[in-house]
């Protein structure tokens, strides 16, 4: 591998960087702010972390990633592509400013030169890195210090959907598409035209614009559709048993062997035997973790309310309250519970030094272990607790809960015995003879009211009356905080991945956390800038 060199930009402002700086006061100020603490941020302990991701690798003429690293900054920034930021680095006096090539003629990397360092850069793990970069450069200034911040945090958790960049399709065209990958890496492998192998493998629906066009079905009509579907699935039948006979060998090594692994599970999960005996069918009701596009594998279908629905992906982040800088990012699946994205922000709060004194959530991260972790080490819990189902009758309120004894009282004086994370039955002949029974319940005579008990049923109480009082209520309204800090990432993400995939779409989620935290910073110290100029 050659050496690496390292990115070092002059630190004093040239008079036309003055001039620059100056003409950034209403847009991309950004851009003035990360010229003035380049040296701050990409400072030589962190260079030196990036250098060690070439240690394992060779590569051919390197480039400083302290530059890469900076680049990447800003083209998250700026909101560009690959080849855009290429091109800015020639003609936008500004983003030469900040990397410090201020009047070059030729780019100082390529477009493959920063696809290859973001891979490098992924893979290191180092977007958590810069992130928490972000975070420490904003305590060590003044603004901050100021308030002689604690180790110990109040702590907010939201999340966000995240629509996922692959095509979301029906079980008709995902069947075709993962089909047609098949038979293009069966192509390819042998050096055919697409037309030649779907000839011979007797798959002609996949000669068509579209598999629907060429099975040319009254979709309607649930007889056409099965013999359309049924249709296809033979064709498809006959697609892998030619790969298994033409191509014994290639099929147990990827490419082709991922593809052929996912046609089988767009089968397995969309189709099931047709009991009236008509071939297959498709599955009626839903697969557990149901894939729904074929280019982006990890996409899934999730549900923000009852009423919205999306596909793709939940982004997650924690803020510290008191300064307003997102601490942690996570990304999941859309199907995913948002309790299962909070060990992992914990975990990168930790890595920090620091811990959660008071943690503010909504209901969704109420059952996560770090609920409990907060809790044995003395801390607070802030979260609405859960609404009762049905509103017409007696809610949990209504009935007394007692932890200690393990016990709970109905409005009209009967006591049950229960078990935490379990459901109870009142006596039902107590309730038959009940004068408030069609207050309480609309079971069936002979059957009592029931009722759920929550694992965390001591801290439902305790939420309960945390939202009866005033004071509570106040503490609820101070997550409005870090919905604002989501609100902002939204914005600056978009509603729609760049990406495809889990992990480059949390590179993006942190990239864009590492710039909201940087504006944030600016805004604090901005007027003290002013007075020194």
């Amino acid at each position: 591998m050659a050496t690496l060199e390292r990115w070092h930009p002059a630190f004093e402002l040239s008079e036309q960087e003055v001039f620059l700086i100056g003409r950034l006061t209403r847009v991309r100020k950004l851009l003035g702010f990360l010229r003035r603490h380049r040296h701050e941020l990409i400072d030589d302990a962190f260079q030196e972390q990036l250098e060690g991701m070439y240690r394992a690798g060779g590569g051919k003429d390197p480039i400083a990633p302290g530059l890469m690293a900076m680049a990447t900054l800003v083209q998250g920034y700026l909101g560009v592509s690959d080849a855009e930021m290429v091109e800015l680095t020639v003609v936008d006096l500004r983003v030469q400013m900040v990397l410090g090539c201020l009047g070059t003629t030729k780019p100082p990397f390529s477009q493959g030169a920063l696809q290859n360092f973001r891979e490098r850069f992924i893979a290191e793990d180092m977007d958590r890195r810069l992130l928490e970069r972000t975070y420490k450069l904003a305590r060590e200034t003044g603004e901050f210090d100021a308030k002689k911040l604690p180790k110990t945090l109040r702590v907010a958790m939201d999340s966000s959907p995240l629509e996922g960049a692959g095509r979301v399709e029906d079980t008709v065209n995902l069947l075709a598409h993962a089909a047609r990958k098949v038979a293009e890496s069966a192509a390819a492998l042998l050096g055919w035209p697409l037309e030649r192998l779907c000839q011979e493998a007797k798959i002609p629906c996949l000669l068509a614009p579209s598999a629907k066009k060429a099975l040319d079905a009254d979709w309607n009509d649930p007889a056409a559709k099965s013999e359309a579907l049924n249709r296809l699935c033979s064709e498809v039948d006959s697609l892998e048993a030619w790969v298994l006979h033409k191509l014994p060998e290639e099929r147990a090594k990827p490419p082709l062997k991922t593809h052929l692994e996912t046609l089988e599970q767009i089968r397995n999960q969309d189709l099931e035997p047709d009991p009236g005996g008509g071939g297959l069918r498709i599955r009626e009701g839903v697969a557990p973790d149901r894939r729904v596009s074929i280019e982006d594998a990890q996409m899934r279908h999730g549900r923000k309310s009852k009423s919205r629905r999306f596909n793709g992906y939940k982004r997650h982040i924690a803020a510290d309250l008191d300064t307003d800088l997102i601490l942690a990012c996570a990304l999941t699946p859309a199907n995913r519970p948002e309790e299962e994205a909070a060990p992992a922000l914990n975990a990168d709060i930790k890595r920090q030094g620091l811990g959660i004194a008071k943690l503010l959530i909504d209901r969704g991260y109420v059952n996560s272990s770090v609920v409990d972790e907060v809790l044995s080490q003395r801390g607070e819990v802030v979260c609405k607790p859960w609404r009762p189902t049905n509103k017409k009758l007696f809610s949990k309120t209504a009935f007394k809960v007692n932890i200690r004894d393990r016990t709970v009282a109905c409005p009209a004086g009967q006591s049950q015995h229960f078990e935490l994370g379990a459901s109870i039955e009142f006596d039902p002949e107590f309730c038959d003879h009940c004068q408030r029974r069609a207050e309480c319940t609309s079971a069936e005579p002979g059957q009592g009211r029931s009722l759920s008990i929550a694992e965390n049923e001591a801290l439902q109480q305790r939420l309960r009356k945390l939202q009866a009082s005033a004071s509570g209520r106040e503490q609820l309204r101070e997550r409005t905080g870090i919905e604002h800090r989501l609100a902002h990432i939204t914005q600056r993400q978009g509603r729609r991945a760049r990406y495809k995939g889990t992990r480059k779409n949390e590179f993006d989620l942190r990239r864009a956390a590492s710039i909201q935290n940087l504006e944030t910073l600016h805004r604090r110290i901005e007027p003290e800038l002013r007075k020194a100029a």
